[in-house]
């Protein structure tokens, strides 16, 4: 009796580990993330991000250069997932610096603003 409890016991054990296994399969290849998370990355470099966010850009960049490292390994899921990360950043960097932009702008035509009404309190 304990033979068949020992065989029955290992069974499940390797049926358990064939099943998380399966789960754990590498995936498709996430070339649909990569495009996105190129794309991403490029929206925020012509917003120049590499001058209002230049740390988080560069954190998109490397996760990009991880994944596509994973990828080339066949480690799809992982790839995927810093993909995903670095779209995030990137679309980060890219609404902070138009925000940076547009406080810029702003602040420019304030200082305008002041200037005409200096200049007008001057002429009367």
């Amino acid at each position: 009796m304990n033979k068949h409890k020992s065989m029955l016991y290992t069974a499940s054990i390797a049926g358990i580990a064939l099943t998380i296994g399966g789960c754990a399969s590498s995936g498709e290849r996430p070339d649909a993330d990569l495009n996105t998370a190129q794309n991403s990355i490029q929206q925020a470099v012509s917003a120049d991000a590499r001058e209002h966010e230049p740390i988080l850009l560069n954190d998109a960049q490397n996760k990009l250069t991880d994944a596509k490292d994973l990828i080339e390994r066949e480690k799809y899921i992982e790839a995927e997932r810093l993909l995903e990360q670095a779209s995030v950043d990137a679309q980060l960097a890219d609404a902070r610096s138009e925000t940076a932009k547009a406080k810029q702008a702003v602040k420019e035509i304030n200082d305008n603003i002041e200037s005409l009404r200096q200049s007008i309190n001057q002429d009367q």
